[in-house]
């Protein structure tokens, strides 16, 4: 790990890949060298020079109401997508949402001068940015296009790598069209309240992933289709689904008054050892998954106490509830903290909607370093399976 106190952009920028290349990215050469090569700093003039190298989203342009509506991705999620997308010498590369330019200057050092890059984005605000980023660092043949990312750029198409760089609700037919066969899209996709930023792999008509990760991104415009409700009187806790699920917000207001049952696992995790995978698995298995956020409020009060407050999953049916928890329990041999993970269920068919949950964290418990395959159809060539239905995109998950 680099611990110079050296404050130069050069230093700041190699310590940056050190902590990327920490977490278990940037695992080729091409990708960590093109991350030591473009100057971050560049594409982000009005933040300081710490902030532009430290493992942060840098916000560059907000909504009225403070909602990020473009930014510069945290380092570590940047190299985990490049890393996820392979680009390859000469390569046609289209990516949604232009952002700083900062991820366009990188994929055209990845694929080099017998290679292109396309970038689109709907504001043209953001596309000035990026395009006065691109210049004055030395990338002035990557296109840069003010339109809608939904569309593609037709234009340039087919691409052998397309990636989304916004938070993605759906697929859109562009996407699919304009990549050509065996070619890869990677898209921080929204299903069921948890973003993945999933690798496909265009098989003919359909699309396959061969890689699953969590991440968070600012949405893209006009593709929201997540609906929520208050749970209580209060507001401190609200629950959040996708379209195409049948959940009835009248039923479900004040299950948490309801007489609560707590069901637990037996499936232990230490320290800061991940357990997003829960989620994801239930989603391949549960229709009813969803997402359940409670305030502090609520928390310190015992009214709602997920896993993660702002975030955790649960399953809702009818008048009925439950969501994922967990409780401290004794440290291990080295003292180190550990949690057991369960389930706490409200309303009629709590208990049993508990048992579920946690017979997904058994599961998963059993196998934690499994990866779902996400599966995506054209939602106009309907499959048989467990499938979550959206406007453009039918997807299996298979566990």
């Amino acid at each position: 790990m680099n611990t110079t106190t050296d404050s130069s952009p050069e230093a700041l920028r190699a310590a940056m890949v050190d902590r990327i290349k920490a977490a278990g990215h940037a695992r080729t050469a091409a990708v960590e060298q093109a991350l030591r090569e473009v100057p971050r700093h560049r594409f982000v003039p009005g933040a300081q020079l710490t902030d532009a190298y430290a493992n942060q989203a840098v916000i560059t342009k907000r909504a009225a109401d403070g909602a990020a509506l473009s930014c510069a991705s945290v380092p570590t999620v940047v190299a985990m997508m490049l890393d996820q997308l392979d680009v390859q010498p000469g390569h046609r590369i289209l990516e949604i949402g232009a952002g700083t330019g900062y991820n366009a200057a990188l994929l055209a050092t990845l694929t080099g001068r017998t290679g292109h890059v396309t970038t689109v984005d709907i504001d043209p605000e953001v596309t000035a940015g990026a395009r006065a980023g691109l210049d004055v660092t030395g990338f002035a043949d990557v296109e840069v296009i003010t339109a809608d990312g939904s569309l593609g750029a037709p234009d340039n198409a087919p691409y052998d790598r397309i990636i989304v760089t916004v938070g993605a609700f759906d697929i859109a037919p562009a996407w699919r069209e304009q990549l050509a066969p065996g070619g890869r899209l990677v898209v921080p996709l929204r299903w069921r309240g948890q973003t993945r930023s999933v690798a496909f792999v265009r098989d003919d008509d359909l699309l396959r992933s061969d890689s699953v990760k969590l991440c968070g991104f600012v949405p893209m415009i006009g593709q929201d289709s997540e609906r929520s409700t208050h749970l209580d009187d209060d507001k401190q806790v609200t629950l959040y689904w996708d379209a195409d699920q049948d959940i009835d917000p009248e039923l479900l207001h004040g299950v948490l008054s309801t007489p609560k049952t707590e069901v637990w696992s037996e499936v232990t995790v230490g320290g800061s050892e991940p357990f997003d995978g829960v989620w994801l698995r239930m989603t391949a298995t549960e229709p009813a998954t969803c997402r359940i956020a409670a305030d502090q409020v609520a928390v310190e009060s015992g009214l709602c106490t997920p896993a993660i407050p702002s975030r955790s999953p649960a399953l809702a049916e009818g008048d009925s509830l439950a969501y994922f928890t967990y409780r401290r329990v004794d440290p291990d041999q080295s003292g180190g903290a550990h949690a057991e993970l369960g389930a706490i269920g409200h309303g009629q068919a709590g208990e049993r909607l508990a048992r579920k949950l946690t017979d997904q964290i058994r599961a998963w418990g059993s196998n934690r370093t499994g990866e779902p395959v996400v599966i995506a159809y054209s939602a106009e060539h309907p499959v048989e399976g467990l499938i979550i239905t959206k406007r453009w995109t039918g997807l299996i998950i298979e566990s």
